[in-house]
């Protein structure tokens, strides 16, 4: 789902397909934004869906460790806004300020439904040490698979900014050019 095809129509794809950024330095300064915003949606949209999948491997985790001490912590339930707070994760911050709204989120949210579904943790105590386990293994991977292709989106996000930023500092472009052209959309 979040992995580019070669080829392939989704917005993924074509800021991921290798001539992307082709001719960079050489495009008009409105074409070098779109490009920008095209790749810093995909990067909201995929962040999204890591958080999605990131609070799912917390609470399995969570029912895991409660297990692991005997339940005496409550049940997952009980502790949801704990576990849920990205405080109380062993995660590193989640990285850069996005201003912008998911574009896909029922989208995305339907695709980890279908990879929840097909592990079954709607009911996390009901599922065995062994089916956690594996629902968590396949939830991990799922998130790494969801990282890369976000790190390789905000590579290109940032090539555009570089490119951006290169025009201002050496003259190319000026910030009255921006007061002139009006809010951007």
């Amino acid at each position: 789902m979040t992995e580019p095809m070669p080829g392939g129509r989704r917005r993924i794809d074509r800021v991921l397909a290798p001539g992307y950024l082709d001719g960079l330095k050489s495009l008009p300064m409105d074409e070098v934004r779109a490009l920008r915003q095209e790749a810093e949606q995909e990067e909201t949209d995929l962040s999204y869906l890591r958080r999605m999948l990131q609070g799912r491997i917390d609470l399995v985790r969570a029912e895991l460790s409660n297990r692991e001490a005997g339940g005496t912590g409550g049940s997952v339930l009980e502790q949801l806004p704990e576990i849920l707070r990205d405080e109380a994760s062993a995660r590193p911050a989640l990285g850069r300020h996005l201003t912008l709204e998911p574009s896909r989120a029922g989208e995305y949210r339907r695709g980890v439904e279908r990879v929840v579904a097909d592990i079954d943790i709607s009911d996390v105590t009901a599922r065995t040490d062994a089916e956690l386990e594996s629902a968590l293994a396949t939830l991990v991977d799922y998130e790494a698979t969801v990282s890369r292709s976000r790190k390789a989106v905000q590579q290109v996000a940032d090539e555009c900014r570089k490119e951006i930023a290169r025009r201002y500092r050496t003259g190319e472009a000026h910030v009255g050019d921006l007061l002139a052209e009006g809010p951007p959309d």
